[in-house]
């Protein structure tokens, strides 16, 4: 190994160390006993090392916010896959009058920060009666994404003509094309964008924090920003929130991580 490789590769290991350094102090402090993190250093060993703070998780209804925040994103995601592939194959195979013009009005939605919508959504949900209903976590997300779309269709774009022409010829309609050419030709940027919907939902807190109260609709982000103002300096608990709520996202990526490198490489060939 040459000096310069050594010092890129010296350089990287810093590089995930000090991005590593968080979550792992995090982990620690989830296995340590309270008294001894009220007394003791932050970075002090658990001694010894204990699962009271995940047991006091239940009572602090830490369990419920799980499984509300588990059904809200897996409605979301099924939502957001299937209407944006529907939008973008229309985006990317159809023929209207003013389709792209529309499409990039669409996506300069983009632009738009996501605190600007809070309020207009808000009242919508207000005045429909479904605010503090599991309607209203999910509806504002359901329906796709400017960025779900956009990706979609330029991937759609790239799928061979030749592919849907021989559908046609087969007597395939256009929903058969989708569901049997489009969807399994793009089944690696399928596997990242319900990824990157899983994480983005997972982890939302303006929403649900706004547009619900009390512990019937509360999400895991909401429900750990309630411990600590619940229980104040007790960071161990949060600590031990915070590592329940990773868990679930460190598992999918270990178990998908082939399928985003996948998306990656083909969306860079083509």
């Amino acid at each position: 190994m040459t000096s310069r490789n050594a010092v890129i590769y010296a350089l990287l290991t810093l590089g995930a160390l000090i991005t590593l350094a968080p979550f792992g102090l995090g982990l620690l402090t989830s296995f340590t006993p309270a008294h001894q993190f009220a007394t003791g250093t932050p970075l002090a060993w658990p001694n010894p090392p204990t699962l009271d703070n995940f047991r006091d998780l239940g009572g602090a209804g830490f369990g419920r916010a799980a499984a509300v925040t588990t059904l809200m994103t897996a409605v979301i995601v099924l939502g957001q896959l299937s209407f944006s592939v529907l939008a973008a194959y229309a985006f990317a195979r159809l023929e209207f009058p003013g389709r792209d013009k529309l499409f990039w009005l669409y996506v300069a939605t983009l632009m738009v920060p996501a605190t600007v919508t809070v309020v207009p959504l808000y009242l919508m949900m207000a005045q429909l009666g479904l605010r503090n209903t599991f309607w209203a976590l999910v509806l504002p997300f359901v329906f796709g994404s400017p960025y779900a779309i956009f990706l979609l269709r330029q991937y759609f774009r790239s799928v061979p003509d030749d592919l849907v022409n021989a559908a046609r010829l087969d007597g395939a309609n256009t929903l058969d094309v989708i569901v049997h050419v489009m969807v399994p030709a793009s089944r690696p940027i399928l596997v990242t964008l319900g990824l990157i919907t899983v994480v983005s939902q997972w982890n939302n807190f303006m929403w649900p924090l706004v547009i619900t109260s009390g512990d019937k609709w509360r999400v895991l982000t909401v429900a750990t920003a309630a411990l600590q103002s619940r229980y104040n300096a007790q960071w161990t608990l949060v600590m031990a929130a915070t590592t329940v709520a990773m868990i679930p996202l460190i598992v999918l990526f270990v178990a998908f991580q082939r399928r985003i490198v996948a998306s990656i490489v083909v969306t860079g060939i083509k």
